[in-house]
């Protein structure tokens, strides 16, 4: 007789892929903790859940092991059972329960009902912002929409989460304000496109009135925006940003591109001189602010010169944080009909060539930090060094500011003034001011 399975219902959520994910996962967990189930975050558990990607080849490899290894863990007796939700079941559910079919039950993004169901657990309709939240204590995600209506030829998106649908203002608000009380004191908000929030619900990109109504929220210091579609950006936001003490001066806005020929077959909306145009417009609007980008190289039909454009606008513009991906050609999108022509090692040798230069950049950009002050959240304590980041960093994708801990104490979660001293291409080192 197997003992193993005797222990207490312990449902272990194990999350891959983005932030957006991490969200989805503590919605869920928030609802069986509201069902008096045990529940846990990647930790021991007889019942398995698994929130999967499904989003680039990578990220789907990664799901896939994932599964594999839980149901060797369930043949083995080790779990009782295992089930699947996220991007990877909605996009290939059929794919997955012939391939796979010892996993107990699959499930798509928009089947949390369900899950709960297989899992003894009712979806409680009440439950606005009630997650079980599994960042550090001082930050949180907050998805203010779901979906995308935007037809980028490369993107899988629209196939896993559908289309767009904005969150109301006043819930958001009541989300922000149960995180607050928690102690959380930076909001960052996520969504697959900021730049259209509100245009289904108020019948205009009304990003700037949800901004306005959380710097309301008390014991919030600090909102975050990411992933914000550069095609028509709503200005108004810039403003708040400027007015706004609460705001940081960043902003995450995938640009994927820069050649005329690549953005048109992407599907982007936009042009080279456009997209030039709105950053120089952001810089002017908050001076000083950090922009976040993301590019992809090794987009079918991409030539040697159209890198070349790329590599030179890289340098141009100067990003204060930017992100490098190969192409990953996906079926049932649009570019899926075009030839994937780029060979993978002249993908990986260019999106290597960008980080370079980035690493450069970023390097310089840093330098010119030591010696200012700079207001810091601290995040965590790692061996010697407690970790921390400005207003324009974002956790795990962007610079982190090092304080020797040995010689100094600062408190997990507080806000520090620390006085940059030395500084790398992606880390900067300083003492509490």
């Amino acid at each position: 007789m197997r003992t193993k399975s005797l222990k207490k219902n312990k449902i272990n959520v194990v999350t891959l892929g983005c932030s957006k994910n991490v969200y989805d996962s503590e919605v869920l967990m928030g609802q069986l903790r509201a069902n008096n189930k045990e529940v846990t975050h990647e930790e021991e558990g007889n019942v398995v859940v698994i929130n999967t990607c499904g989003f680039i080849a990578n990220a789907k490899e990664e799901s896939v092991n994932t599964i594999l290894e839980y149901v060797q863990k369930k043949e083995s007796g080790d779990v009782d059972k295992v089930f699947v939700t996220g991007c990877l079941s909605e996009r290939y559910k059929p794919d997955l329960e012939k391939e796979i079919p010892n996993v107990d039950e699959y499930f798509g993004t928009s089947d949390l009902p369900n899950l709960l169901k297989a899992l003894g657990a009712d979806y409680k309709h009440e439950l606005i912002g009630e997650r079980l939240t599994t960042t550090p204590k001082n930050y949180a995600y907050l998805k203010i929409a779901e979906g995308c209506d935007r037809p980028c030829s490369f993107c899988a998106i629209p196939l896993m989460r559908g289309k767009h649908r904005s969150t109301p203002i006043e819930e958001l608000v009541a989300e922000a304000e149960k995180l607050a009380a928690k102690g959380v004191q930076e909001l960052i908000l996520i969504a697959q496109d900021l730049t259209y929030y509100g245009l289904d619900l108020y019948k205009k990109r009304n990003l700037a009135e949800l901004l306005q109504a959380l710097v309301e929220v008390e014991g919030i210091e600090w909102i975050r925006l990411h992933y914000a579609f550069p095609t028509g950006f709503p200005m108004d936001v810039l403003d708040v940003m400027r007015n706004e003490p609460k705001i940081c001066n960043y902003i995450d806005i995938p640009l994927q591109h820069i050649s005329d020929a690549i953005l048109k077959s992407m599907r982007r909306g936009t042009t080279q001189a456009k997209t030039t145009k709105l950053l120089r417009d952001f810089r002017e609007a908050v001076p000083g602010m950090a922009i976040r980008t993301t590019l992809i190289v090794g987009y079918p039909g991409e030539t040697e010169e159209d890198f070349e454009t790329l590599k030179q606008w890289v340098q141009d513009m100067r990003f204060e944080r930017l992100g490098c991906f190969t192409y990953s050609h996906e079926e049932n999108t649009h570019a899926y009909n075009l030839q994937d022509d780029v060979p993978e090692e002249v993908k990986q040798e260019r999106a290597n060539i960008i980080m370079e230069i980035q690493s450069q950049i970023s390097w310089e950009l840093n330098q010119e930090k030591i010696g200012k002050t700079f207001r810091c959240i601290i995040d965590r304590k790692e061996g010697n060094h407690f970790v921390g980041r400005t207003e324009f960093d974002s956790p795990d994708v962007d610079n982190e500011v090092l304080i020797d801990a040995t010689k100094h104490y600062v408190k997990i979660g507080d806000f520090v003034n620390i006085k940059i001293t030395d500084a790398s291409d992606y880390d900067l080192f300083g003492d509490p001011a």
